[in-house]
């Protein structure tokens, strides 16, 4: 077995299984994805020294999986699957099955050793799974808003009644997200801070803290790429191509982009400062970008050093 002295696993993860792989071991070794084969995995991987786990961003169904390493005390990294994927390109591999997948990752963890997430707390994983829920439930009954012209008149009650249970029953996450926020005084405190800058509601602010744990504690460059707002150079030789943003968490990403775009149209600074770009040629899109990146790298500076907005330095 693992005998190196930095042990590196990549692991592949679906809604049922778990295909985990050693770098340097051809043996695929499988686990289903539940309670009791994630502990058995957790043992497994604490005997054998492992040193860095890396995992894909699955949407959801890698959370336990990581809460139990943060438990441990496993490090572990979730990386956006087209970075895999690239990397796979690369190595000239095309062929896709999850036990390649999971050895696929694990030379990507021994190659590029990404650094680990910082450990999520049960509070927090509480916190990000409300915010899904409550995510969820807005696009539902945005579904049922739009417009229905085939309903027939005998449908369109039973309608009505969906969206108004939906209504309701968006209470729920948004009664338990705000108690939490409430008694957690770390998130207490991030939220208050981050709502200090005009633009940002209560809505906005939970979903930063759940997920965009981070904040505060990376610099502007890597904060910016982690929500996805930073450009990237598409330059070769003399060509100089135009800088577009990729990657990230796009769900941040939505939300963020929400908030500045009330934040450009009804913040008479912010909306000064969208003007000026336009006044500089600056195509709309790539003006409200540049506010995105802006207002996110003020937000990051403010919770790192515990201070709400000031628009005179925040602005200068």
């Amino acid at each position: 077995m693992a005998t190196s002295s930095s042990v590196s696993v990549g692991i592949d993860i679906s809604m049922r299984s778990l295909e985990v792989a050693f770098h340097g071991i051809t043996k695929i070794y499988s686990f289903l994805n539940n309670a009791e084969d994630i502990s058995r995995l957790i043992v497994f991987l604490l005997e054998n020294r492992t040193t860095l786990v890396v995992v894909e961003a699955t949407g959801g169904y890698e959370k336990a999986l990581v809460q139990a390493l943060n438990s441990a005390s496993i490090p572990v990294s979730v990386v956006l699957p087209k970075r895999i994927r690239d990397f796979a390109c690369a190595q000239g591999i095309s062929a896709k099955t999850d036990k390649l997948d999971a050895k696929n990752i694990a030379f990507f963890a021994s190659s590029l050793k990404p650094h680990p997430n910082a450990p999520y707390s049960a509070e927090l994983l509480r916190l990000s799974a409300l915010v899904d829920r409550r995510r969820q439930i807005v696009l539902m009954i945005k579904a049922e808003k739009s417009p229905h012209p085939k309903a027939s008149p005998e449908i369109r009650p039973s309608i009505s009644d969906h969206i108004e249970w939906l209504i309701d029953e968006e209470k729920r996450p948004n009664a338990e997200i705000q108690d939490l926020m409430q008694n957690q005084p770390e998130m207490k405190r991030k939220s208050e801070i981050i709502r200090s800058a005009k633009g940002i509601g209560p809505g906005t602010a939970s979903n930063l803290v759940a997920e965009l744990p981070e904040l505060g504690s990376l610099d502007r460059k890597k904060i910016a790429a982690l929500v996805g707002v930073a450009p990237w150079n598409a330059d070769s030789g003399k060509k100089h191509g135009k800088r577009r943003i990729r990657g990230g968490r796009s769900m941040i990403r939505r939300t963020f982009y929400m908030a500045t775009l009330t934040a450009v149209h009804f913040n008479p600074v912010w909306a000064l400062f969208y003007q000026r770009l336009l006044s500089r040629n600056k195509e709309r899109k790539v003006a409200l970008v540049t506010c995105m990146r802006k207002f996110i790298t003020i937000l990051n500076a403010m919770v790192r050093d515990n201070q709400p907005f000031r628009y005179q330095s925040a602005m200068a």
